[in-house]
């Protein structure tokens, strides 16, 4: 049986980190929010699995994966699950809650990226809390972008086996997490990280390795890779975006 993600149709954000999983791994996938409803698929069937009153292991938000009968939350939750089936994690079960703690760094970083554009509540509007987001966003890009890139560009240079992966001497999740996490944040911020690659270039170079994987290439020019856009996690307000410190 095919993998079945859940997540919102139209936008990358968090669950484009399981799709470039299952994309390297040339894995059957269902994207089932995007999928017809005829087919029992869309937003509506997500919909029906967290606001049913039946299944016992109920998600509180996607992305969340099915496999089988089973449901796995949390974007890290679901790519520990997933690596060792699709070959993107280490063999030894210690050092896959290693690669888990980089991912979960990750997850910290995209939370502070969603800030941004939405630091007082993620049920006002953007408009609603834009200076907010102003004095957000100037923190963002002058403290803690430098503090997270600088602590993974840290990690590629220390790695025994060389920078070309973050973790040990082949691909794993995290490697394909830190390229959407580079896109978007050139996305968002186009003045900020206009000198990224000289500032980080084990990340940068990283990230240029795996845009040419066949799997992720293909996947890149293809019509399942949901354009970066305003409704998304990483967001382009210009004035949000400011020359880095």
């Amino acid at each position: 049986m095919p993998y079945e993600l859940y997540y919102w149709d139209g936008i990358q954000g968090r669950g484009e980190f399981v799709r470039l999983a299952l994309e390297e791994a040339g894995a059957d996938y269902i994207d089932v929010s995007r999928g017809p409803a005829s087919e029992g698929q869309g937003i509506r069937a997500m919909m029906a699995v967290m606001k049913s009153k039946a299944e016992s292991h109920i998600p509180f938000a996607p992305p969340f994966l099915k496999d089988g009968d089973l449901i796995i939350s949390h974007v890290a939750n679901i790519l520990m699950y997933l690596g060792p089936k699709l070959g993107l994690t280490p063999g030894d079960h210690g050092l896959r809650h290693v690669v888990h703690g980089l991912q979960l760094t990750i997850t910290d970083l995209v939370a502070e990226v969603h800030d941004t554009h939405h630091p007082i509540a993620t049920s006002k509007y953007y408009e609603d809390q834009k200076e907010e987001a102003k004095a957000r966003a100037a923190e963002f890009i002058d403290n803690r972008m430098p503090k997270y890139l600088g602590y993974f560009e840290r990690v590629l240079r220390q790695n025994p086996h060389g920078p070309a992966h973050i973790f040990g001497d082949r691909l794993t999740y995290v490697d394909l997490s830190l390229f959407q996490v580079f896109e978007g944040l050139r996305y968002a911020f186009p003045r900020a990280t206009a000198q990224l690659a000289d500032r980080y270039p084990h990340l940068a170079a990283l990230h240029d390795a795996v845009a040419k994987r066949p799997n992720i290439a293909r996947y890149l020019k293809s019509e399942r890779r949901i354009p970066f856009n305003e409704d998304g996690i990483f967001r382009h307000y210009p004035e949000l975006d400011q020359n880095a410190a």
